[in-house]
């Protein structure tokens, strides 16, 4: 091959793989797409993003755990990803039995160095596998928003990884709006409590619901739809003191 010929060969190798550098620069950078609602439900700012429960930076990552079973937990996608990026917690506290997953139990720890940018992490049991619901998801609602309080987490992100441990019986949308309806209501309870001198002051500032692509686009319409519901019974609360002095 003639020297300009190689000349030429070269150069091209180099600006296609100049090309390839830059095409995996700008991916590894670009913002994950995100929804951010226009409402904003008692101060916090309400989003929908697109990232998986290892990589918000949040104080509280908050997920979903079925019971325990003994033959063995289903872990796909970002629940696999999740425990083997905490060095296997999550699954070491189900299979030793210590944390069983009865609905409402809690859990939280605080991930390993460097693993995952998440500050604390909460785990709440969803109970039997067989008995899920989405009244299960509105008990997990309420947990989250006053471990939330109690935990002091101004940003807290959710994930339900439901379809990452084996079942599609629910639909994600909906999932993710009954969670969010009773989460809003319950710290509605908190700040009242808190404008009467029952609580200590503290106010959560923004709240991600995690969603993989296939099941974003339902998430930001069940939790939009949800938020009008959620303010309405607000709206019809008793607006009476809880605590009464005896005549």
């Amino acid at each position: 091959m003639p020297d300009t010929m190689k000349t030429k060969a070269v150069l091209i190798g180099a600006v296609l793989v100049s090309m390839l550098f830059i095409t995996y620069a700008v991916e590894a950078t670009t913002a994950p797409k995100e929804t951010v609602l226009d409402t904003r439900p008692l101060g916090i700012k309400l989003s929908v993003k697109m990232v998986g429960p290892y990589m918000e930076a949040a104080d509280l990552q908050i997920i979903c755990a079925f019971k325990h079973k003994p033959s063995g937990d289903t872990y796909l996608g970002a629940a696999k990803e999740f425990d083997q990026k905490v060095e296997g917690i999550l699954s070491a506290l189900r299979n030793r039995g210590e944390f069983v997953g009865e609905l409402a139990e809690t859990i939280q720890f605080m991930p390993p160095k460097g693993s995952i940018p998440a500050k604390r992490v909460l785990v709440i049991g969803l109970g039997d596998e067989e008995k899920l619901s989405l009244d299960a998801l509105r008990v997990v609602g309420r947990v989250a928003a006053r471990e939330s309080v109690r935990l002091k987490a101004k940003h807290v992100a959710w994930a339900p990884v439901i379809r990452d441990q084996g079942n599609s019986v629910l639909d994600v949308g909906e999932v993710d709006g009954a969670f969010v309806e009773q989460m809003l209501l319950a710290y509605d309870t908190e700040k009242r409590l808190q404008a009467q001198g029952l609580a200590d002051e503290f106010s959560i500032e923004e709240l991600v619901i995690e969603a993989g692509e296939p099941y974003f686009e339902g998430a930001v319409k069940n939790v939009g739809g949800v938020l009008e519901l959620a303010t309405k019974e607000m709206a019809r609360r008793d607006s009476a003191p809880y605590a009464t002095k005896e005549k």
